[in-house]
């Protein structure tokens, strides 16, 4: 398969989850768990998905079906640190993984050491219309 047609793939999964989850992928009743990483420095300043400026120090994350502005809270259940964050971009691209943190965020549930640790999300407020 393509490049082009694995990013068309995922990009039609995309739309049909949230097509499907309509309400109910930002309603507090969505829920997901798996692993989560950090956006690297190099994409400071860079513009995200949303079209919003990636600032290191806001707490943001990427995740590949929830509408933009959605409120989820992560959670790591290593330690019970939870921290609340809005999506504002799609991602992560690497296999596996549920959510891209802000390094903010990803300090705040104790994750930047590790690079890559499980997490629990929970969707706490609808994205704006």
């Amino acid at each position: 398969m393509s490049s082009f047609s694995r990013y068309a793939a995922r990009a039609i999964t995309g739309l049909l989850m949230v097509g499907l989850l309509g309400s109910c992928a930002t309603s507090a009743a969505f829920t997901e768990s798996g692993k989560a990483s950090f956006y690297a420095d190099k994409f400071a300043g860079r513009r995200t998905a949303s079209g919003s400026v990636y600032r290191p120090g806001q707490l943001t994350a990427a995740h590949n079906t929830l509408p933009f502005g959605t409120k989820v809270r992560v959670t790591n259940p290593r330690n019970r640190r939870s921290v609340d964050v809005v999506v504002t971009d799609r991602g992560p691209h690497v296999k596996g993984r549920i959510i891209d943190l802000s390094k903010k965020a990803a300090r705040k549930i104790d994750i930047i050491d590790a690079g890559v640790a499980p997490v629990e999300l929970k969707v706490i407020g609808k994205a704006p219309r």
